[in-house]
């Protein structure tokens, strides 16, 4: 653990992307500071926010290979075991010629001549393209010490005994107030309280942005104190020299 942390609170934020941009909660290691919860257009913004985070645990893809293998991007492959019903939540990434293709046709082809054997964009994934090409544009192995790639699922699994939660959050794409409230009544045992969880979520985000980018804070903070491991333990880097691991 680093020695400041034992002796001043330190800030930490798990990231989520959501309509108006990206919502962060903010919590403070070793604080009774509430938590915070604060909407930023970009990205870049939040990097220089006046909170200062120490560790930021994001839910999106850092590192995208030139060219994708059969069992696909290294995270991916290696979370979806972990999180049985739930590893349909774990989206495989192309290449990243095809993340930057904005329109979807050009990015099946992009990621058709990068892939082997040849696979296609899901939409889904296609829909979160612009926000993996904004952190991309971003990342550089220095900033790897402060920007974390994460997954939601896989934190609620590390907090839960790592066991995936059993009900979804969503179902045919609208939020599933069941699964989420199982989400709450975990995260109430990590320092957050309910109110701060069921508050009205900042316009532009949706209450399972909010969830998510909640959970990600408390990987934030393992980050910080060196609970963390990255999936795979053996990670890779892209062409640009960019860690590709999953956080939990």
């Amino acid at each position: 653990m680093p020695e400041t942390a034992q002796s001043a609170p330190v800030c930490v934020a798990g990231v989520d992307g959501c309509k108006a941009g990206w919502i962060a909660v903010f919590r403070w290691v070793g604080s009774d500071q509430p938590s915070e919860v604060k909407i930023f257009p970009h990205f870049a913004e939040l990097l220089v926010s006046e909170f200062k985070p120490q560790k930021i645990a994001v839910d999106m893809p850092i590192g995208l290979p030139e060219q994708i293998g059969s069992v696909g991007r290294g995270p991916e492959k290696a979370v979806r075991p972990l999180l049985g019903m739930r590893q349909s939540t774990v989206f495989s990434i192309p290449a990243r010629a095809a993340i930057y293709c904005e329109d979807y046709r050009e990015a099946c082809s992009a990621a058709l001549a990068h892939s082997t054997p040849p696979k296609k964009v899901s939409k889904q994934a296609f829909h979160i393209f612009p926000k993996i090409r904004e952190i991309d544009q971003l990342m550089t192995p220095e900033l790897e010490e402060l920007v974390f790639e994460v997954h939601p699922e896989v934190a609620f699994w590390r907090l839960n005994g790592q066991e995936p939660i059993a009900i979804p959050k969503k179902v045919k794409g609208s939020s599933f107030p069941a699964g989420l409230d199982a989400r709450r009544d975990l995260l109430v045992q990590y320092d957050y309280t309910a109110s701060f969880l069921d508050q009205k979520p900042p316009k532009g985000a949706a209450r399972d942005d909010l969830m998510d980018a909640a959970v990600n804070a408390v990987i934030a903070e393992r980050l910080w104190i060196g609970q963390a491991e990255p999936f795979p333990a053996d990670f890779r880097r892209d062409e640009r020299g960019l860690r590709m691991a999953i956080w939990a």
